[in-house]
């Protein structure tokens, strides 16, 4: 059973960035009928709906390597799995970032320097934020993104509505974000495209790491303070 949950990481976070990451490379500024940042913004949100409905009752629908370490750190879900669980995230994301490269450079004039919807800080943030606003934006909306899905997936919450918050915290954290960091709260979602642009993105890369597990461990553990947990809920339900 182990096995399969890290398939379905991997196919979930193969979804998360192939949808999410591809509506910013391929349609968000398409001529005339583009969807711009809230359509990013929905795709994202819609692409953890969509799997956290297929795949939550198999893995937990994490997706996200932030989540895992958030949901540990909160007392939902083994720490003995989060290697395996962030290596099958960050494989998911590489993968989709692949397909997509094949598919945005079938294009006339694709340029993968131009960004490849990598995450970035300084000259390479989508508004110019500095690196600490940047750094900060990430950290604070991990954070609340943890506490969402440690609340939604409580044992008292309402059952069966935990995917739609979950995702439409997505939605309003990039609707937010995207101006600032691109948005990522996530390290595996950033780790596939940045593989590709290499150079900036992959010198930038560590801050997309540090600042959203550092805010997955705050979400966590401020959720597990605040709320008491019933039994048995060790893995985040999506």
């Amino acid at each position: 059973m182990n096995g399969k949950k890290y398939v379905a990481e991997f196919i979930g976070t193969f979804w998360l960035t192939f949808a999410g990451c591809g509506s910013a490379i391929i349609a968000a500024a398409f001529p005339q009928v583009g969807i711009g940042l809230v359509g990013v913004s929905l795709a994202f949100g819609l692409s953890v709906v969509t799997m956290a409905y297929a795949i939550g009752h198999v893995s937990g629908c994490h997706l996200n390597p932030a989540v895992t370490v958030g949901l540990a750190a909160g007392g939902r879900f083994p720490a003995g799995q989060i290697l395996p669980y962030v290596i099958a995230q960050v494989i998911g994301a590489v993968a989709a970032s692949a397909l997509l490269y094949v598919i945005a450079s079938g294009a006339a004039g694709f340029d993968v320097s131009k960004g490849f919807a990598s995450n970035g800080y300084d000259a390479h943030s989508p508004g110019h934020y500095s690196m600490i606003a940047c750094f900060i934006m990430e950290v604070v909306m991990t954070m609340m993104f943890l506490f969402v899905i440690m609340g939604s997936t409580h044992g008292k919450a309402p059952a069966g509505f935990a995917p739609l918050a979950i995702g439409l915290a997505l939605v309003m954290i990039h609707l937010v974000s995207i101006p600032v960091t691109n948005t990522s709260v996530n390290p595996a979602r950033s780790t596939g495209p940045a593989l590709f642009v290499g150079g900036w993105a992959l010198g930038q890369l560590w801050m997309f790491w540090v600042a959203p597990l550092i805010g997955g461990v705050l979400g966590g553990v401020i959720y597990r303070w605040l709320s008491d947990e019933p039994t048995g809920t060790v893995e985040g339900r999506a």
